[in-house]
């Protein structure tokens, strides 16, 4: 994509991608852990990113989330690079994440570690805060709404004044959601959800991420080892192995490409 699409397509009212992924290429001296990996997540979709063990699906993870910059290529975000962003920028442009382990802060009650998710897509900073300044008690009611409307969403509401550190692991991811949901994102980054979770939680952990994108209107990056899951909520999924995309489409499609089964299997039959 050319500097001029965007303003091209903003002319024809087409939308650009949510995410746009073009040609990334990452290398950890003369390891190559993505080589020229190219696809797009549109608005409103819930796209899953698979591969073996190795593939490169965390690596490109933090490229999108700004942990890593790639040796070549560009990631852009509605049609802006994000690589001039550092990596506390991200979430203020829309884009929110989980973490295959659970980031949260342990001792701070459920509730507290949602506020901290919404307080960083406020507008308060020190200064205005310790004088309590009429605009900042605007934003302290404007977190407390999103705070009490997530712990409702997410059924939070029986461990909201918990300490997270003593609840089972299951309810700490779900935590976490509402953590990243917190800081209203466009687009969530969702690290292998389903760790950790027994048959029941991932069935309910379905059923929540496709509520997330048809209720709260997120589109939703998947990265999961989880098969059943990737395939029951995702509209499309992409395919890594050995750092290179081999295939993307949808999950009946997918399923049946000889090339992933065989990286899969080790076989084609």
């Amino acid at each position: 994509m050319t500097a001029a699409e965007p303003i091209a397509a903003a002319r024809t009212g087409a939308r650009p991608p949510t995410i746009d992924v073009r040609d990334v290429t990452v290398r950890f001296g003369g390891i190559v852990a993505l080589d020229g990996v190219s696809f797009e997540i549109r608005e409103g979709e819930i796209l899953g990113l698979i591969g073996p063990n190795g593939a490169g699906k965390t690596t490109l993870f933090n490229c999108l989330s700004r942990l890593y910059t790639p040796s070549s290529g560009d990631v852009a975000f509605r049609g802006e690079s994000i690589l001039d962003k550092p990596a506390h920028a991200i979430a203020g442009l829309g884009i929110g994440r989980t973490f295959q382990n659970v980031a949260a802060f342990a001792k701070l009650s459920v509730r507290d570690n949602i506020r901290v998710g919404a307080h960083s897509a406020s507008r308060s900073e020190p200064i205005s805060d310790m004088l309590r300044l009429p605009w900042v008690r605007t934003e302290a009611r404007k977190v407390d709404a999103v705070v009490e409307d997530l712990i409702r969403w997410l059924d939070l509401g029986a461990v909201a004044d918990k300490p997270v550190a003593g609840l089972p692991f299951g309810w700490q991811k779900r935590v976490e959601l509402a953590r990243a949901l917190a800081t209203n994102p466009a687009i969530i980054l969702l690290d292998e959800p389903a760790g950790g979770l027994n048959h029941d939680e991932v069935e309910e952990l379905g059923v929540l991420i496709r509520k997330m994108r048809d209720e709260r209107g997120v589109t939703v990056l998947l990265v999961e080892h989880h098969m059943s899951l990737v395939m029951s909520v995702s509209d499309r999924v992409v395919v890594l192995n050995f750092g290179k995309k081999i295939a993307e489409g949808t999950p009946d499609v997918v399923q049946k490409d000889p090339e992933v089964i065989h990286a899969y299997l080790g076989e084609t039959h």
